[in-house]
């Protein structure tokens, strides 16, 4: 037996089939940290200045973080903490415990973990840009990109410098303008936001954002639930008085379509682009899993936050002061724990106020599909405290009944 293996299986075993996961920190070299992530303020720019800030983790992540040629070795992969104190990747406990962690219908799709989930917190916009299909990221050997957002209440107790997100392109739009912002690229400011539409942001609400749509994400901190995949092209030249290198209009195109803009035009989904019912169709506000007075009355509360695609979704579960539940889902899945202490299974769990880059914490694991369909018991061991976790699921959950 291997030594992953074995640690995979201690760890597998000590857990009672739920891993205790470390945080994975990510910088990026175009973003100032809004400084949300409970980081310690000493700790934003740990990995220097070249490596720009800290302003995501990266959460139930076998996905290596695409930074350019200073990525670090492990970059955006999340670890497992095992029993002997050791840490091994989440990519390889998969690999070694298979169906026996993520499920049968996982494992035999995928043959990984398909998607991941963060926490982006950045102080201001990011510019327009967009992710690819299967059909365009499939070009560059990579898989498209699906993505949720989701604004969680405890992570914004500010709103950032423009809490507001472009999604798309305005109606009527047509695809010669759009051709001519991007012909503009190089000129300084290419004004593609002109031609979309900007839609203000709320805590404890979401959108969905399918391969192919424009959007220039808003200042809040945003829970991203998203397919495996760090596919993407930036559209917008100038955002916050910041330039976009050009090599990132670029980014993920075919060498040989590489000053091809008509390439570029076809990679977005025009039809979702310009959808007159955008709003109706991809805001998402929280809906409950179940009645609300009953999930009340047996001590929780539970709703669906990201919902609009099969690709990926999302739960927050609410257990309130002092009460003792076991909730059943029909999937693996990932969580963090934004607020509250209490324990889950056979773990203590906490949320910590701050946490300094490269502690250990109790807030982040992986709950296997067993042990997910046999229930997870958790107590919220506070009186007064409600808490509160969030849980992003796999392609396929069979709990999601898609509207």
């Amino acid at each position: 037996m291997s030594n992953n293996k074995k640690s995979a299986e201690e760890a597998f075993e000590q857990g009672e089939g739920i891993l205790r996961l470390t945080p994975t920190w990510v910088p990026r070299s175009f973003c100032i940290p809004g400084r949300r992530i409970k980081l310690h303020p000493d700790d934003y720019y740990a990995l220097g200045g070249a490596r720009g800030g800290i302003d995501e983790r990266w959460l139930s992540s076998t996905t290596p973080a695409d930074n350019g040629p200073l990525t670090g070795k492990d970059e955006g992969l999340s670890k497992v903490t095992c029993p002997d104190g050791q840490q091994i990747l989440l990519k390889d406990a998969v690999n070694e415990l298979k169906d026996k962690l993520v499920g049968a219908r996982i494992w035999n799709e995928f043959s990984c973990w398909p998607i991941y989930s963060k926490f982006f917190d950045n102080l201001g916009p990011l510019p327009h840009h967009i992710h690819h299909s299967d059909e365009f990221a499939a070009k560059v050997g990579q898989r498209g990109k699906p993505e949720m957002y989701y604004f969680p209440t405890q992570l914004n107790n500010h709103g950032g410098h423009f809490p507001f997100t472009f999604f798309g392109l305005e109606p009527g739009t047509t695809k010669e303008q759009v051709k001519e912002c991007l012909m503009n690229f190089t000129k300084g400011d290419n004004r593609i936001t002109s031609l979309s539409r900007a839609y203000k942001l709320e805590p404890g609400t979401g959108w969905d954002v399918p391969p192919g749509v424009l959007h220039a994400p808003g200042s809040l901190c945003t829970y991203e639930p998203q397919v495996a995949s760090d596919v993407y092209a930036m559209y917008q030249s100038l955002v916050d008085n910041q330039i976009v290198p050009e090599e990132l209009l670029w980014k993920d195109c075919p060498g040989a379509q590489k000053g091809n803009f008509d390439y570029l035009i076809d990679v977005i989904d025009w039809d979702l682009n310009v959808d007159d019912h955008f709003v109706e169709n991809r805001f998402m506000a929280p809906k409950p899993v179940a009645d609300f007075e009953e999930m009340q009355a047996q001590g929780y509360i539970e709703n669906w936050i990201c919902y609009r695609s099969a690709a990926v979704s999302a739960k927050e579960l609410t257990v309130l002061p002092g009460q003792s539940v076991v909730i059943k889902d029909s999937a693996a899945y990932g969580m963090i724990l934004m607020q509250g202490h209490g324990k889950m299974g056979s773990w203590e769990i906490d949320t910590p106020a701050l946490i300094r880059y490269g502690q250990l914490t109790n807030d982040e694991f992986f709950v296997s599909e067993d042990a997910a369909k046999n229930g997870v018991s958790i107590t919220n061991n506070s009186q007064t405290d409600p808490l509160v976790m969030l849980k992003h699921f796999a392609h396929g959950n069979p709990d999601l009944k898609l509207s």
